[in-house]
């Protein structure tokens, strides 16, 4: 099966030894994304619900450079340092997928890259 390196300009470079996503036959794989702002290289750090939007967008991204769109998710792993904040990166979240519901995890960890509050990866099937 071919493996496709997926690399854009709309969402942040990686940070690591690592791609933004992965294509592999008609599956879409994206590392996790941050609240960085791909055209400044900032961290969104307003609060957690522009994280948020910022994450998914850039999620958005990089779905789109290898070939699929939130309706194709099948997947969805959400990264929190605080579940208190689970509400309001939900709302956010139903910005996105609306009708178009995939599977999800959503775990709080003690730390992310960059001390960032969210970090979110999917997994999409064309």
């Amino acid at each position: 099966m071919e493996k496709i390196v997926i690399s854009t300009e709309k969402a942040p470079k990686a940070i690591g030894p690592y791609s933004q996503g992965i294509k592999a036959g008609n599956i879409v794989y994206t590392s996790g994304q941050l609240p960085m702002n791909p055209q400044t290289g900032k961290l969104v750090q307003d609060n957690i619900k522009s994280e948020t939007r910022q994450v998914l967008t850039n999620l958005k991204e990089v779905l789109a450079e290898g070939g699929a769109a939130l309706t194709d998710v099948v997947k969805v792993n959400v990264y929190i340092k605080d579940m208190n904040q689970f509400g309001e990166i939900n709302e956010v979240y139903a910005e996105f997928f609306n009708e178009h519901k995939p599977a999800r995890a959503c775990v709080e960890v003690a730390r992310l890259p960059l001390d960032v509050n969210v970090e979110i990866e999917a997994v999409a099937i064309i």
